[in-house]
């Protein structure tokens, strides 16, 4: 146990949603952090904000970054579709230098805090191939953030915690479970509507039905 600060990426989807519990199982403060990115789920928003209330996060901040002014996702530009069909390779919904963009704001943020923990929900088994959810990019900004920073220079340094970096789905939602997380809170469809329902048929939609049963536990999801 700790009584460290930590900030945590939660985008209000599954996955961070668990980080953020796990986070304060272990007794960090929490800090979350999430992006208002020009996403076409914004429901995911809300979402986060509903799961920082109910794990008691310190702190809840939401940061603009205007990733739709560069596009080349199906995530920030409504002119390309979200997949529907499983893809071959980095598929469309792959949005360029998001996880490098936050960590570097939530880096920033933690310099600020005095907290030395950064949590990202990042996973290299149930992942859709997305290159900034390998642990040898998190091993790297680890390295880059040590270089960086006044802290770290310092000899205060950064940790980046990927805790469910080598889980299954299944085992992401157990622990979750456990730790008391609500997941009819959480939004992870790529295109879920206004009111936080899911598509069914995304890529993200399809992990997130498939750990439910494999986990043996119900899907509270609610889709259009």
């Amino acid at each position: 146990m700790t009584n460290s600060k930590a900030v945590i990426l939660l985008s209000g989807g599954l996955d961070s949603a668990t980080v953020v519990a796990i986070a304060k199982a272990q007794g960090y403060a929490c800090y979350t952090m999430s992006f208002d990115y020009g996403q076409r789920h914004r429901a995911e928003l809300q979402a986060a904000e509903r799961v920082a209330a109910q794990l008691e996060a310190v702190e809840h901040k939401v940061i603009g970054i205007n990733l739709n002014g560069i596009g080349g996702s199906a995530l920030t530009d409504r002119s390309i579709a979200v997949p529907e069909a499983q893809e071959e390779g980095i598929p469309v919904t792959y949005v360029p230098a998001r996880n490098s963009l936050f960590l570097s704001l939530a880096l920033g943020w933690a310099e600020v805090l005095g907290a030395r923990d950064i949590f990202i929900g990042v996973n290299a088994i149930d992942y859709s191939g997305y290159p900034d959810c390998r642990p040898a990019f998190v091993e790297a900004f680890e390295r880059m953030a040590n270089l960086a920073t006044k802290a770290g220079v310092e000899g205060q340094g950064f940790t980046i915690r990927a805790p469910l970096q080598n889980l299954s789905k299944a085992q992401i939602i157990q622990t979750g479970i456990r730790l008391g997380v609500d997941y009819a809170m959480t939004v992870s469809c790529y295109q879920a509507d206004h009111d936080g329902r899911a598509c069914g048929k995304c890529d993200s939609c399809r992990l997130r039905a498939a750990g439910f049963a494999e986990a043996g536990i119900v899907d509270p999801t609610r889709y259009s």
